[in-house]
This record gives structure tokens, sequence and C-alpha cells, in this order.
């Protein structure tokens, strides 16, 4: 599959992961880039930076927990250029409290941008991709979306909904017969600032670099694939399940899964 000539919408893409899919979106000659932040000036700083690479774009503010905000966007954007080729939900927020230090608002929040979302955003651009019998959905889950992690008893569930989300997604299109190709992207921490004070006692599970990995993305989206782990360690993850719960627990904590956000403190003022 290739961007070229295409329609590609990032959400979350004022800042971190996001602006450099959008950013490489336009470097692979998309033919109009939507970007949806719920910050103003970082959403038009990128839109900006795609400009002047001579590639279209356009931002919308959004507010992801919000179905009017969605609404509204999803309408401009059909308004402003018709449909979306390349979905990539990638908008995600992370607390890293645990679990007894949580506010329900905390929960609520991250379900809400994390899982809920998805299913705002993706209703806003699939009917058009069946009219055309072509389309793009990325999700970007995350590694905890394949394991329980401490201090993530609100990350991890909402990520293993948008786990649940990609993968059910797929099937449906599948089993209805339409060509319309589903990405999900399982990465352990990246250094976005995210998940700033976050760490990994263990070689085998290094903190990722974002460049690798939107790059790996980009790859993995042309070559039609429809799951990535990163690193591919980090897959481990999923055959813990099949041993018995106190050996796998053993193996958790010789790889230091449950002590990796003892000392996170996120990016504080990191927009949803």
């Amino acid at each position: 599959m290739s961007l070229r000539a295409q329609t590609v919408l990032v959400t979350g893409a004022g800042s971190g992961i996001g602006r450099l899919l959008a950013i490489g979106a336009a470097k692979r000659l998309a033919a109009h880039v939507v970007i949806w932040d719920i910050n103003e000036d970082s959403a038009r700083a990128v839109a900006d930076e795609i400009l002047a690479l001579g590639v279209d774009a356009s931002y919308d503010v959004v507010d992801l927990a919000s179905n009017d905000s969605v609404d509204r966007a999803g309408q401009a954007v059909r308004d402003r250029i018709g449909g979306i080729d390349f979905l990539i939900n990638n908008a995600g927020i992370v607390t890293g409290k645990a679990f007894l230090d949580q506010e329900h608002d905390d929960v609520e929040q991250t379900f809400q941008v994390n899982t809920l979302a998805l299913y705002r955003v993706t209703r806003q651009f699939l009917p058009n991709m069946l009219r055309n019998k072509f389309g793009s959905i990325t999700v970007i889950a995350s590694a905890a979306s394949l394991t329980g992690v401490a201090r993530q008893t609100d990350y991890a569930a909402s990520k293993w909904g948008a786990h649940g989300f990609a993968e059910s997604l797929r099937a449906e299109m599948r089993h209805q017969g339409h060509n319309i190709h589903t990405l999900s992207v399982h990465p352990f921490y990246v250094s976005t600032g995210m998940f700033d004070g976050a760490s990994s006692p263990n070689p085998l599970l290094p903190i990722l670099e974002p460049d690798a990995v939107v790059a790996t993305i980009f790859r993995a989206l042309e070559a039609g694939k429809h799951q990535i782990v990163l690193p591919a360690t980090a897959a481990t993850a999923t055959w813990l399940k099949i041993l018995p719960v106190p050996l796998a627990d053993q193996l958790r904590d010789l790889l230091g899964i449950n002590s990796t956000m003892d000392h996170f403190t996120g990016r504080q003022d990191a927009p949803h």
C-alpha cells in the first residue's frame, strides 16, 4: 500500500509520534495530511511544517473525548477534502498512577481518549472508505495491550480495548468482504516525553526511539501488515499467557516489567 496521492488523517498529531507520522506521510507524498489535536498551536505548527514540504495540510482542534467535537471536526474534513484514505488513530494519554491513587476522572478520561475515541473517529471516515472500496485504519495500541503492568490498570486496560477494537474491526471487515486494511501497533515505551521517567532494566526491552518506531509503522503499512509488536521481544508477553500464572509472574519479574513505571513522571503538559 502506498500513501502517495492519498489523504491521511492522524489524531494526536501535534506532538510526539503523531507529529512524526504526519510529517512522514507528507514525505511519502500524501495528497493531503489532516492534523487533529486538542492543542491548536501544536496542530497549526505541524500543518505549517507539512505545507513547507510542499504538501497540502490542514488541521482541526478536536477533543477526542467529546462526541460533538469529533462530529464537528469530521464534518469539517468531509467539507474540505471529502474522505480519508489512511486513518491513523494515534492519540493517547497515560496517568501512570497506582490504582488507589487514580481519581475516577483519570480513569474515565483515559478510556475516552485511548479507547472510545477509536469508535468516534473511525465512524467518521469508514463509510466513505466502504463506498470507495479502499481504506486503511491504523490503531496505535501498546505493548501494554498484551500484558498487565503495575501502575497501568487504567492505561493497559484502555489499550487492551484498543487492541480488541482493531482485531475485531479487521475480522468484521474481512467477514463482510470489504477491502479495508487495518493495522494495530504495539510498541514498548517510546522516548517522546509521554512516558518520561519510565525505564527498562532489561536490554531485551529497550526504550524505543521515535524515528525508528515511525519508520517501522510506515514499512508495515506499505507491506499491508495487520499487526506489529515493537520490539519483537515484547511479543513474549503473549506467550506468557500459556504458562501457569506463578511461572509467568516469575518471568515478568525477571524481565522487570512491573518495575518500569516506578519512577514515572510523564509529560506534565501532555495534550489529549
